[in-house]
């Protein structure tokens, strides 16, 4: 059986603001290695809040976290900082790719600030992210001479550069027509099938939740299905 890449263990969340509301309710689930999963639920039923939580962005919660079998519960800003950035890549509905930089520099950034290689070392897996996602030619140009489907692309690499353990995905097909969505659907489908990658993608898109291998439902804070 494929190693558990994440596990969730009993999560429960609350707002606190006047009064206390509890938004998620006893979340447990694991994730293996190149599953392709997805979340769906209604607005406000709390994805996007657990998402931030399994992605260590959001640490105000009771419960069990383990990222790669290692507790995350307590860890400094710092170390969390650095969890994310070793096994996390996230894509999210808006690229927020940098109209400053060239492609190739987006990117780059997250392998740079990694610093686990050297410069040319993160230029070539950078390429090669770009090559896999069939967008290499566009290496050098700046986002805004892209399509939006080719933006999209982009971040994805981003978020490979620096071979994260699990890819998170926040709508990453909202902002996409039907072409592009299919297109992106694929990209994770080859990411979890060739390249052992594990996903995990919050979306409102019921036909693509269809199509990915396992669904998690929430409704009201609870997974139910």
């Amino acid at each position: 059986m494929s190693a558990i890449v994440l596990e969730a263990k009993h999560i429960n969340k609350s707002f606190h603001d006047p009064i206390t509301i509890p938004v998620l309710k006893d979340i447990s689930f694991q994730l293996r290695e190149s599953e392709f999963v997805s979340i769906i639920g209604k607005s406000g039923c709390g994805k996007s809040t657990l998402l931030y939580i399994l992605s260590t962005m959001d640490t105000d919660f009771e419960g069990e976290l383990l990222i790669n079998n290692q507790s995350v519960v307590g860890e400094t800003d710092a170390a969390l900082a650095l969890i994310r950035n070793q096994h996390i890549g996230f894509v999210f509905q808006f690229h927020y790719l940098l109209n400053e930089f060239s492609v190739l520099k987006n990117v780059m950034l997250p392998g740079l600030k990694l610093g686990q290689y050297s410069a040319a070392e993160v230029e070539h897996r950078a390429y090669e992210k770009l090559r896999i996602l069939g967008i290499e030619k566009e290496a050098l140009k700046k986002p805004n001479q892209l399509s939006g489907g080719q933006k999209q692309r982009v971040a994805i690499a981003r978020a490979l550069i620096n071979d994260p353990l699990l890819i998170m995905g926040d709508e990453p097909t909202g902002n996409l027509d039907k072409k592009n969505s299919a297109i992106v659907f694929d990209i994770f489908k080859e990411l979890a099938a060739s390249y052992k990658q594990t996903l995990l993608i919050v979306t409102h898109d019921n036909e693509f939740a269809a199509n990915t291998q396992r669904i998690i439902e929430m409704e009201d804070g609870k997974i139910i299905n």
